[in-house]
């Protein structure tokens, strides 16, 4: 079956799916009665600026250990590709899942887009310097076995030199200890697969890209459950929701403020019993963005220094959102002239306010016609 008759296949057994688990929707993935929450979009690698921001919203002390207390938090995916230290942000986020456990606390790292990919062999993204860190002593005699196998098989383009030379091109040091770790048995393919993609803290839904009008009607167990069984599998040709376009890992869709949306923002707040949702993904001019009046929070911001974004999270405590950026705590307004002045405060902050001044732009023109007159 093709891509295009997959696609067909998903929206035609989506309704069937959501009755078929109707039943068990009411154990949704959701913690109530959680005080204090801090969120961080896409890190793409960059270990370094997680530290930063983690230690500015309190989670870590000075010597990275845990310090948030019975905080929660969600880091909303894409931990990994294109950045230099995927390996380590992977390890440092595991290593505080179990701190965070014995204090109280809670770690939810949701899978975003990249993190499938990884698992499905989509590694179009992967740094050189991802793979150089797993490279060993033993990575060499590691790629001559893998490419023996190939050529024993009789594998296209495993003859010549000139072939043995783009296989070592294409498959650098580490390669084969990469795909090790990240099989579906191997120490983050696994880990990646026990992860929620989407998950509820209080009143808040937190998810990578975002919830789509094709699966609106799906409860968080059952979009959970088909991508963990997904990632558990790690077939491409059967990971229809996981990298669907529409799927909760890739949807683009509300990042814009799209206010054809705003009807559909508002009945996922009602299913869900929920007042915003928080999504990453979509990289925005680099600040924590309220969107749909703050029905929608926007927090990729561009962390890593690939992208040169600034240290940045949402925070959520006593009923209140705040943005912590550069450490310095802003609360996030809904819309109107607040959300200019937050802006002004952000840009006052940042050591590149440029970057900022096209947003600033809009807002005070969506403000100026919003006005009165």
């Amino acid at each position: 079956m093709s891509w295009a008759g997959r696609g067909l296949l998903v929206v035609a057994s989506a309704a069937l799916v959501a009755w078929a688990f109707a039943d068990e929707s009411a154990a949704e993935d959701g913690w109530d009665g959680v005080a204090r929450v801090v969120a961080v979009g896409d890190v793409h690698g960059d270990h370094a600026q997680l530290v930063t921001v983690l230690e500015q919203a309190g989670i870590i002390d000075a010597q990275g250990r845990w310090a948030g207390g019975r905080t929660r938090l969600v880091q909303t995916g894409d931990r990994v590709d294109r950045g230099p230290a995927s390996r380590k942000v992977m390890d440092l986020l595991m290593r505080l899942e179990e701190e965070a456990k014995a204090a109280g606390g809670r770690v939810h790292a949701l899978v975003g887009n990249h993190e499938a990919m990884n698992v499905l062999g989509d590694l179009r993204y992967v740094s050189p310097e991802e793979y150089a860190e797993f490279a060993t002593s033993d990575s060499g005699r590691l790629r001559d076995e893998a490419w023996e196998r190939l050529r024993r098989r009789g594998g296209a383009g495993a003859s010549t030199a000139a072939d043995r030379q783009a296989f070592d091109a294409a498959h650098p040091l580490g390669w084969v200890e990469h795909r090790r770790a990240w099989a579906p048995k191997g120490r983050y393919g696994a880990w990646v697969a026990r992860q929620d993609a989407v998950a509820r803290v209080g009143d808040t839904l937190f998810l990578h890209g975002g919830i789509s009008p094709k699966y609106a009607d799906l409860s968080l167990r059952d979009l959970n459950g088909r991508i963990r069984r997904e990632l558990a599998e790690a077939d491409p040709l059967t990971a229809l929701l996981s990298r669907d376009a529409d799927g909760p890992l890739w949807f683009r869709g509300l990042a814009g403020g799209d206010a054809a949306l705003s009807a559909h923002v508002d009945a996922v707040l009602r299913r869900h019993g929920i007042r915003r949702i928080v999504i990453g993904h979509t990289r925005n001019d680099g600040v924590i963005l309220p969107l749909y009046g703050g029905r929608v929070v926007s927090i990729d911001v561009g962390l890593s220094r690939v992208y040169g974004g600034p240290p940045a999270s949402l925070l959520l405590e006593q009923g209140r959102a705040y943005a912590v950026h550069r450490g310095r705590r802003l609360l996030l307004p809904e819309g109107g002239d607040a959300l200019v002045a937050y802006v002004r405060e952000v840009m006052a902050l940042d050591p590149d306010p440029g970057r900022l001044r096209g947003l600033l732009a809009r807002l005070e023109a969506a403000a100026l016609s919003a006005a009165p007159r």
